[in-house]
């Protein structure tokens, strides 16, 4: 089968009553995921020793899951209160796992949009991994949108 034969996509969309910059705060935020993203997350931090410049930016290395079983996400583009996007390092039974949330303002909130693809490591297995991705990320975006809604606060105009 010729690489990327087996691609699998998906794109889910919430909104939030939030501006894009505080949509942004919590999405760049690794440490504070565990705040929000539900039970899949328990424990969420920076890796070590990864990136350059703050916290968040592209080459810093996420590490979300429970201490035992995470994945490895680094930030491979980031435009403060617009778009980040991720690759999936380890830790997902997938290869070239690529997302991105494009984050668009909406009247007064955001419009959120989370869009990704990635090639099943076990072949059969795409359809399965299809659905649980969408559904995971679907509720990744519902809660995200919840949170910053919630914060109460207005958009951060320094991002």
């Amino acid at each position: 089968m010729a690489r990327g034969a087996s691609r699998r996509s998906y794109e889910v969309e919430a909104a939030s009553d939030a501006a894009p910059g505080t949509v942004f705060g919590l999405l760049e935020d690794a440490p504070g995921w565990k705040a929000w993203a539900g039970p899949t997350v328990r424990w969420s931090a920076w890796e070590p020793g990864r990136g350059e410049g703050r916290p968040g930016g592209i080459g810093w290395v996420r590490l979300l899951g429970t201490r035992l079983v995470h994945s490895r996400e680094e930030i491979v583009a980031h435009e403060p209160g617009r778009m980040l996007a991720y690759e999936v390092r380890a830790g997902f039974p997938v290869r070239n796992y690529r997302a991105q949330v494009t984050l668009e303002p909406s009247g007064p909130g955001t419009r959120i949009r989370w869009s990704g693809g990635f090639e099943p490591l076990v072949p059969f297995t795409g359809g399965l991994m299809l659905a649980f991705t969408r559904r995971l990320i679907g509720s990744y975006a519902r809660r995200l949108a919840a949170a910053a809604a919630q914060t109460g606060h207005p958009a951060d105009t320094r991002r």
